[in-house]
Parts: C-alpha cells; structure tokens; sequence
C-alpha cells in the first residue's frame, strides 16, 4: 500500500471463483483518474455539477465484484513516513545513496490511517491490524479523506467571481533593466516579492552569464523546483567557460529528486558541485557573481529571505536583496569557501551563520532590549518569522517582555509562546496573517534607546526553530541604509501589525481569533502598491 493512495476496503459475502472466503477486498483508485469530475450539461439539467471520483467508485463497487454481496466497505488512506533517512558519515556518495532510498520512500513505516467518519469498526480494526497502528493512529473523517484533492474543482469552475484576479508585479523602480551590475555600485537594492517582479533576480543572473568579464558565479540551489531558468542560466554558464559552484541541498525534503537531476547536468557540463557541510542542511540562499573591471575583481551579490524558484516567487512574499557592498560580498565568498572546503569558517563582518554566532547574536539583541528596559528606556522587539520553536529564544522574549519591553510576533505557522498570560506575556502579542500569498519573509527589528543607532534590523533566511540555529547553514544579513531599513519597516513589519483582514491574533490558550474581516490588507496594500499597470 503506497503512501496517501486512495483505497476502498471491501467486506464480501460469498466466495471466489475459486470457492475461497477471503472476505476482505482491497480497491486501489488509480492516481492519473481526476478525483473531482464535471457532470455534462445533459445530467446536470445545464448547472454546474460536479461528483467526486470516490463517489463514482463506491456507485459501481458491485460491477467490481459480480457474483457477490457486499456487507461493508469505506474509503481509507494510509500515511507513510515518507523521510529520506541517509547515514552520511557512512555513505561514499550521498547522491548515490539517496536516489536508490527515493524508489522506496512510498513504503516507508506506516504513522496514520484515514477512514470516513461512518467505517464500521470491524473494517477499521482490520486494517490498523494489518499495517501494525496503534487505535490512537486512526483518524475519523467526516467527508472525503483527502480534502486537498478539492483543489482540482477551481480549475473546472466557471466561477470569476471566486477567483483571485490576475496580479503582475512590477519592476523594482530602484533598479534598470539593463547595466544591473553596474547600477549596484551606487548602493543596495531591495526586492520585495511576490509584490515586485522575481524578473530582476533572473535578469541579475542572466546579465551575469552574458558578460565576458564574468569569471565566476556562486550560488546555493534549495528549492528551485524541476523546471528552472535559473538553473537553466547556471548551465549555460558552464558552457560559456565560466567558474560555477553550485551548492546543492540534496535532502531539501520532498525536491530531493529535483535536485539530483539538476547537480547530475552541472556536474556533467564541468561545474563544481558542492553538497554543502555533514550532518547540516544548506537553507541559506545566496548568489555571488564576480567580475573583472580593469585591473581589479568586484563582486556582485544576491540574499534572500526565500527560494531561488520562480514559481514560488509568485505566491510567497520574500525580501530579496542585490548588493555591491565589498563587507557582505566578502563574508559571501567566505561561506562558500567554507561549503566547498569544510574549513573552519572565518568570523563573518556583517552576515550571522548559523550554526556558528547566528543564534549567539539574536539572544544578544534581545538582551539589550532587556536591559534597556530594566534602565527604563525604548524597548522593543517586532519579529517576522514562519515559526517560533526555539526554547532559549521563547524564554529570551519572555523575560525582555517581563522587564518591560514590547514585544510583536507575527509567526504564520507554530508558535510555543504563549501570549497574554498575566505578569508572565502579557507584554507580547502574536499574530499570524493568513491571505492570498503565503508569508515567508523573516524580519527581526529591536530597538533599545532613543538614540539614533538605538536600533537594529535583519533579513534572515531562518526562522526561530533549533533546527534553524544549531542543524543548517543560514545567513542573517543587516540592513544599515536608513531609507531601505525604513522601507522595510514600513512594508513587511507595520502593515501587518496593523492587518485587520487577514491577520488572526493568538490567545493565551493557544487559539487564535480572527481580528476582522473588512478592514486593511497588508497584501491587498502592498498589490495595490506594486501593480505593474497601476
């Protein structure tokens, strides 16, 4: 039984054809069969109609079995751990290892079985017997056992209404079409997608490939997905004679094939591939390209919040940023000498690493926003993150928030701390926005005085999780410019805190409770905003 397939399991009357009484059938429902289907006009009497492939199949289970009854039947799915399980200190070739764990990871150990809410339980008891679950393993549904297959009916609904209107972004006003390298020399450029166009970041790279003066370009490869034009660039690249490392996440969960397939063609055309440090995932993202200008080399840079994947580019919001800065291209070049040599990497001047002074540095920004409390001066602390797990930074936060610091979380996904509890958080507040593009971006912003350069913001690619801090490579980068920390400010830290559409506020029990629903939009804001025919 493969991984979330969807099955029946049948209880028969009667016997086989060859007299046998195996009472119990298993229906598999082939997955290249659509699960939502539009009835024609003639049936649907000229509405929109739609049945449910399981629907389809229980309607027409007796044809499946002439000759018998059937007593019982039920619709399951069964969840598998689908984790690629690798020994690296033990295997010679990690690309080798993980392709041949990759045609079995649809049979991995058995974690969970789904049936419909009305399973009789005989049917239900036989099945967590056979895959060895325990009674706690089984899941009731009410409904279809895989909502998410749903998904299928908006691209056959004739419902405009219902659908998002097509968004196209813009070009980033602060950057030209062409000459991008160059115009970098006159001070950082700031990305904010999906609302600003992932184009620039292409270009970035393509204007790389093309230019004699070219020598080497750098850069991590997460999830770029399995059609890429960046990858497609890295490759020409290579065919123009340039220097290409690649530092390519082969365990990035569920692209790992993708992956495979993309450092197999590098490596075939001549680049170096790298698969970054033992024991520890590469999530930063990171490009470097290094030029010849007269007689000396400069380096260009991209950072990201997010993926190098232009597809995800249009629905997550992420901060990237183009730089010339001589500091952060510098400590750039450092970390991919440390990927590609496993030395001990050198104290980077401005970026933060994780697992080497990342984490260190964070808990220091909220120990001086701490002790600027205690001397009863601005303390304050706006963190954006995807999760908030990490036991140090939760007591951390805490204990600022109790000394009297304020303290917004906007987390999108889990978070450990819980707000509002009198003497304890009531200082904290918590926030998730859930709207039409899915927030990734990670922002940390403390201030601690009323000075000047009281403050402090960084753009990370990591979000508040152990894993993040002490198990990956990841990169956090400060924002020194006034106008662009502003910029950020303004556009991915107060529109949220100010969202009363799609922001859901965290209680001190754990629920959350939406704050509204007919107020402002920090995403619907910031489309207007970067519309490209606005």
């Amino acid at each position: 039984m493969a991984n979330k397939t969807l099955n029946f399991i049948v209880k028969l009357a009667g016997k086989d054809a060859f007299g046998r009484d195996n009472a119990i059938a298993i229906v598999r429902i082939p997955r290249v069969l659509p699960r939502v289907i539009k009835l024609p006009e003639k049936v649907s009497h000229g509405r929109q109609a739609f049945v449910l492939l399981s629907s389809v199949v229980r309607a027409h289970l007796t044809e499946l079995f002439p000759g018998r009854e059937i007593e019982a039947f039920s619709q399951f799915r069964l969840t598998r751990d689908s984790d690629i399980e690798v020994d690296e200190d033990d295997v010679t070739d990690l690309r080798k290892a993980l392709r041949s764990k990759m045609s079995t990871r649809q049979f991995g150990q058995a974690i969970r079985m789904e049936v419909v809410d009305s399973c009789p339980i005989e049917l239900s008891n036989f099945l967590l017997e056979q895959f060895n679950l325990a009674p706690d393993a089984l899941y009731k549904v009410h409904g279809p056992v895989n909502l998410g297959r749903l998904t299928q009916l908006i691209d056959q609904a004739d419902a405009d209404g219902l659908h998002f209107a097509p968004y196209v972004p813009s070009w980033p006003d602060d950057l030209p079409r062409v000459d991008i390298l160059d115009s970098l020399q006159d001070g950082d450029v700031m990305l904010h997608h999906p609302f600003e166009s992932f184009d620039a970041v292409v270009g970035f790279l393509r204007e790389a490939v093309y230019d004699p003066d070219v020598l080497a370009i750098k850069q991590t490869i997460y999830r770029t997905g399995s059609e890429s034009v960046l990858m497609e660039l890295l490759l020409e690249a290579v065919r123009r004679g340039k220097e290409v490392l690649a530092v390519v996440e082969l365990k990035a969960r569920f692209d790992e094939e993708a992956n495979i397939n993309w450092a197999e063609r590098l490596e075939a055309l001549g680049a170096q591939v790298v698969y970054g440090v033992v024991g520890l995932k590469t999530h930063a993202k990171m490009m470097l390209v290094t030029r010849r200008e007269g007689t000396r080399l400069r380096r260009y840079a991209h950072l990201s919040t997010g993926n190098y994947n232009p597809k995800t580019a249009k629905l997550y919001t992420d901060v990237g940023w183009l730089t010339a800065s001589p500091e952060i291209t510098a400590d750039i070049d450092m970390i991919f000498q440390h990927l590609a040599s496993l030395n001990q990497p050198k104290v980077p001047h401005q970026l933060l690493l994780a697992p080497f002074n990342l984490h260190r540095r964070m808990l220091r920004e909220i120990q001086r926003v701490k002790e600027a409390a205690l001397a009863k001066q601005p303390a304050r602390i706006v963190v954006k993150v995807n999760a908030l797990t990490d036991e140090p930074m939760i007591r951390a936060l805490i204990e600022a928030g109790q000394a009297g610091a304020r303290i917004d979380l906007i987390v999108r996904g889990a978070c450990m701390l819980p707000p509002g509890l009198a003497g304890i958080t009531d200082r904290i507040r918590v926030r998730s926005v859930v709207g039409r593009m899915l927030e990734h971006t990670r922002v940390i912003y403390t201030r601690w005085g009323r000075g000047k350069d009281d403050e402090s913001l960084y753009l990370s690619s990591a979000d508040w999780m152990n894993r993040n801090m002490t198990r990956r490579i990841e990169i956090a980068w400060p924002v020194h410019d006034a106008k662009l920390r502003q910029r950020v400010i303004d556009e991915c830290l107060v529109p949220y805190l100010m969202d009363g559409r799609d922001a859901w506020q965290q209680l001190s029990d754990g629920r959350y409770e939406r704050l509204g629903q007919d107020g402002h939009s920090a995403q619907q804001a910031l489309m207007d905003r970067y519309r490209a025919d606005s």
